[in-house]
């Protein structure tokens, strides 16, 4: 199945040249000039990826992200033309996937799509077969064949780019992973001492797990070295 994007970018221009360059390397791309419009539309067609640039007509990317994200599945890709660490870690906080900032050249951007979209395995939803990788601790479980965590029973709601991390973190219960060492893993970059990516996210996992934010027992931050998943305090 061919790949859907939308693309949400009010520079006419840039958006028909993006788009066309895409569209050459096999990819359905669908182009949307207004925020204010761009909601309905996500939730409408399900994209398997939004394109997603802050500076909109209408309604800013933060708001668009923050409005589909309970209810698309999909990957959220924002594009600003700040290299700011606020709006970075605004969007990841809303539920951003990832982030790039403009100007952006096309090959960079379809790297990206491409290593954002070999995250989710085709078909990873309810009617994937198992395939038993899965992990147990305690009242915690989470399945890389379902791509799902459960708490105590109850589902959390995670984003493509969430449930990545909480895995990554998981897979190596009771080591300390360093923010390098995350970096290289999800997104293929190293650590250049400022990128506040993998924060935000470890943040918005603590509240969904029920971590106590001021001193976290189920992912652990160990001072100059990393985070460290534990393999027990999940009862």
């Amino acid at each position: 199945m061919t790949t859907r994007i939308l693309l949400v970018e009010d520079d006419t221009r840039l958006a028909e040249l993006t788009a066309e360059y895409l569209k050459k390397n096999d990819l359905e791309v669908s182009i949307e000039p207004r925020g204010d419009t761009a909601e309905a539309r996500i939730l409408a067609e399900q994209p398997d990826l939004v394109i997603l640039d802050v500076m909109l007509p209408g309604k800013d990317g933060f708001e668009v992200c923050r409005g589909v994200r309970q209810q698309y599945r999909g990957v959220i890709l924002m594009l600003t033309a700040r290299d700011e660490d606020f709006d970075q870690i605004l969007g990841l906080e809303l539920g951003a996937d990832d982030y790039i900032a403009k100007p952006v050249q096309p090959r960079v951007l379809l790297a990206r799509i491409k290593a954002l979209l070999r995250r989710v395995p085709a078909g990873a939803g309810e009617h994937a077969e198992p395939d038993h990788e899965s992990m147990v601790f305690g009242q915690f479980r989470i399945s890389q064949a379902t791509r799902t965590a459960s708490l105590n029973g109850d589902s959390i709601d995670l984003t493509t780019a969430e449930f990545d991390l909480l895995w990554l973190l998981a897979s190596h219960a009771g080591n300390v992973l360093s923010r390098d060492d995350l970096l290289q893993q999800l997104r293929g970059i190293g650590f250049d001492g400022l990128d506040r990516s993998i924060d935000a996210r470890i943040s918005r996992l603590r509240k969904k797990l029920n971590d106590d934010p001021e001193n976290p027992t189920r992912i652990k931050t160990v001072r100059g070295k990393g985070y460290l998943f534990s393999k027990h305090d999940w009862n």
